[in-house]
């Protein structure tokens, strides 16, 4: 004969939460350290830190703290709150947020904050408890979210990326002061995290781009006119390349003329190879050459983008 398997409330097995389910869950850590799958040992109950008291703190294998917040209700704010004081407060490595419903906007969180850190494990598990017939009543764990592999590799990944964005922004915070002082090109342009900076040109369609790489500086005219302007981006190109040796001689140096005939854009760009945004001792002498650089650019270029014909105007001459 096989019985039924029955839901039974939490609050009928533990009716307080403090002395009755966190004193159980104290003597029967084993339980919850196998659906976790990690040894925890547990060792003080009500760890006092500041005015708040940590339900249980734990050992890990390697002697690590583990933190566990218990909620006998659905996941709040404040218990969150509280999970993330006392993991910072008793600078744990493992912290557990055991509740009867986990709300998906908590899943989240804990999601996210695994992403967030390195070498602190975060997870959200669900109790519940069962029994069948006139059985005693048995506690069930479920993991709802937890560190994984993949989610760390994200985390240290947006962490880079993070990284990356204030790199690029203190790049460009330096290069537009020392620009200002030398010309009013991006003069009104403001320090971005993207690998670009750009002013226009004077004509529409048509900017002058500061880029950034890892390994390189560059300056550029680049021509985009917008939707479905292929083929006028190529005509005003072609006929900036009809003077391509007047404009070299009046930049005093070679440009890489780039038509791009897969793409809708093109450009003319100079790139300054000596170093790039992860060399930041040379920042100093590569945001000079870029500038010294983009001031001769735009005075080679200055009289045919001015004579140039663009739109209908353009098109029909």
């Amino acid at each position: 004969m096989i019985g039924k398997l029955e839901r039974v409330s939490l609050r009928d097995v533990w009716k307080n939460e403090a002395k009755d389910f966190s004193s159980w869950l104290f003597k029967n850590i084993e339980i919850l350290s196998e659906e976790l799958n990690i040894k925890i040992t547990a060792i003080e109950k009500e760890k006092k830190t500041g005015s708040f008291s940590a339900d249980i703190v734990a050992e890990g294998s390697m002697g690590e703290t583990v933190l566990i917040e218990n909620q006998l209700e659905k996941t709040n704010h404040d218990h969150l709150g509280k999970l993330l004081t006392y993991v910072s407060n008793l600078e744990a490595k493992k912290a557990i947020w055991i509740s009867k419903e986990p709300r998906s906007e908590h899943e989240k969180a804990i999601q996210w904050l695994n992403e967030l850190s390195s070498d602190i494990d975060f997870y959200l598990v669900k109790v519940e408890a069962y029994k069948i017939g006139n059985s005693d009543p048995a506690p069930k764990f479920t993991v709802i979210a937890g560190p994984t592999e993949s989610g760390k590799a994200v985390g240290n990944e947006k962490k880079k990326i993070a990284e990356r964005h204030k790199k690029r922004f203190r790049f460009w915070e330096s290069l537009l002061e020392k620009s200002q002082k030398k010309t009013s090109l991006h003069s009104n342009i403001s320090p971005s995290m993207e690998s670009w900076i750009s002013t226009g040109a004077g004509k529409s369609g048509l900017a002058f781009n500061y880029v950034i790489t890892f390994k390189h500086g560059q300056i550029e005219l680049y021509i985009d006119r917008g939707k479905d302007s292929k083929d006028e981006n190529k005509q005003i190109f072609d006929k900036f390349q009809f003077h391509r040796d007047e404009i070299e001689k009046e930049f005093g140096d070679k440009l890489t003329w780039e038509r791009l005939d897969d793409k809708r854009a093109s450009r003319i760009s100079k790139r300054f190879g000596n170093a790039g945004l992860n060399d930041e001792e040379k920042w100093d002498k590569l945001q000079n050459s870029m500038i010294d650089g983009m001031i001769r650019l735009e005075k080679a270029f200055r009289g045919y983008i001015q004579n140039i014909k663009i739109q209908y105007e353009y098109k029909n001459g």
